[in-house]
């Protein structure tokens, strides 16, 4: 049967607004300390969602429930998602398997594949990705990675015995000095940069779907006399992407006072930077020993306290600059520090009104506060061992793999937290 041109053309529109595209995105701006989309206020809560190009990918994933999670996410006023760009390594227990750059330059196509379709997928859902380039930690090589690539000796991974924390952290630190090792990471960065999506056809630097390039998840100074060799690189590296990348904000992806050796003020001179477009925070209340799961009916209100005071002497940094600031991690555990979906969230829930209910006094008010990521969204996902220890082949939840997996993830079951993420996301419009 032959069809009419025009029928032709009318059910190509229908298929074009069925797939999302009807509606153009742009990218988001900032003016003055408030970030812009299509020429209004964005204000939102978002997720991490550092798994995404791996369940992306078409060989390690699991594309139907990637787009499952896109689709409840988005119903949930969710836009607004942060992703790891640049798993490191790959090859030890408790960090992330497969990894994007296998050794120093060398990509797997097929991670690559998997965050080509997850932007493309986001773009189609007018949802923004925040991708971070490294990670300051072991659970995704980073930093500790590129000093191994580079002769400083292997990794001590303190998830592993008798390694520990303090000798970890002495180790990733040299990552500021070490000129190969910052050669090899702005490599990533021209790299990632210089992509072209397999699916959009769209070059990333002129991709709406991202937000912004943020430079790490957590980059710490350490200690006093690494101050002036972070700086350095941070303000390096900040310049050397927007030279790249003309469309696209950069943020550095600090905790604020807990990665600037626990002093705003480091955080605030080390941050003045007019290259660095917004400013980050993130709150930890069970790692920083505010809150304890067997004992959350008296410590959650100091969780709560102590959350709000951490806030707010960010918030004053952030007027001082003259930036937007993100609130883009916190989490709190289930009950008993349960594992499983369907444990009561109500500690978890009361803890993220208080974040919620700031964000939306922030707005009311003009202020500096501008969006907040919680961490994270684990999905469909589930702990299958019980430690909750993640091996490869398992599918992620958003807890890293040396965490015990389900901890702080947000389910696709978790209603009553879906729930008041979507009543704060209307508010915010």
């Amino acid at each position: 049967m032959k069809i009419p041109l025009l029928s032709i053309a009318v059910a190509a529109v229908i298929l074009n607004v069925a797939d999302g595209y009807a509606q153009k995105k742009t990218y988001i701006k900032v003016e003055g300390t408030h970030f812009v989309k299509d020429g209004k206020p964005y204000t939102y809560i978002g997720t991490n969602y550092w798994y995404g190009a791996l369940l992306a990918s078409k060989k390690y994933g699991d594309r139907e429930r990637l787009l499952r999670e896109l689709d409840l996410m988005k119903s949930n006023g969710i836009d607004n998602l942060r992703i790891l760009a640049g798993a490191d390594g790959g090859t030890y227990d408790y960090t992330v398997s497969p990894a994007l750059q296998t050794a120093q330059g060398k990509y797997d196509v097929e991670l690559f594949d998997g965050l080509d379709f997850l932007l493309s997928q986001m773009e189609k859902r007018n949802m923004y990705a925040v991708l971070y380039l490294t990670n300051n930690w072991e659970w995704s090589g980073g930093m500790s990675q590129y000093l191994e690539w580079n002769g400083y000796g292997k990794i001590p991974n303190p998830n592993i015995k008798p390694n520990t924390w303090p000798q970890f952290m002495d180790f990733t630190k040299q990552f500021y000095s070490c000129d190969p090792c910052k050669t090899g990471f702005e490599n990533h960065i021209r790299y990632v940069l210089g992509r072209t999506n397999a699916y959009t056809k769209k070059k990333y630097t002129e991709d709406p779907a991202i937000m912004a390039w943020q430079l790490a998840n957590e980059p710490r100074i350490f200690s006093v006399d690494n101050e002036a060799a972070f700086t350095e690189w941070l303000n390096k590296t900040v310049v050397f992407i927007h030279k790249l990348d003309k469309n696209h904000l950069v943020s550095t992806g600090s905790e604020g006072k807990a990665g600037s050796n626990d002093d705003l003020e480091t955080f605030a001179r080390t941050h003045n930077n007019p290259g660095i477009d917004y400013l980050t925070m993130h709150i930890w209340p069970k790692n920083w020993g505010w809150f304890k799961a067997e004992d959350a009916e008296n410590t959650l209100p100091i969780a709560e306290s102590k959350a709000l005071e951490y806030i707010n002497g960010h918030v004053a940094v952030a007027k001082k600059l003259g930036k937007p600031i993100v609130i883009e991690e916190f989490g709190l555990p289930r009950a008993n520090e349960s594992l499983l979906p369907g444990t009561s969230t109500a500690s978890r829930d009361a803890f993220y009104e208080v974040f919620f209910k700031r964000l939306a006094e922030s707005k009311k008010a003009g202020e500096t506060l501008a969006g907040i990521n919680f961490w994270g969204f684990g999905g469909e996902g589930k702990a299958v061992n019980p430690t909750g220890k993640w091996n490869k082949g398992d599918a992620p939840t958003t807890d890293p793999p040396q965490e015990p997996q389900g901890l702080n993830s947000v389910f696709s079951t978790d209603a009553s937290t879906l729930k008041l993420i979507k009543q704060y996301n209307n508010q915010l419009q």
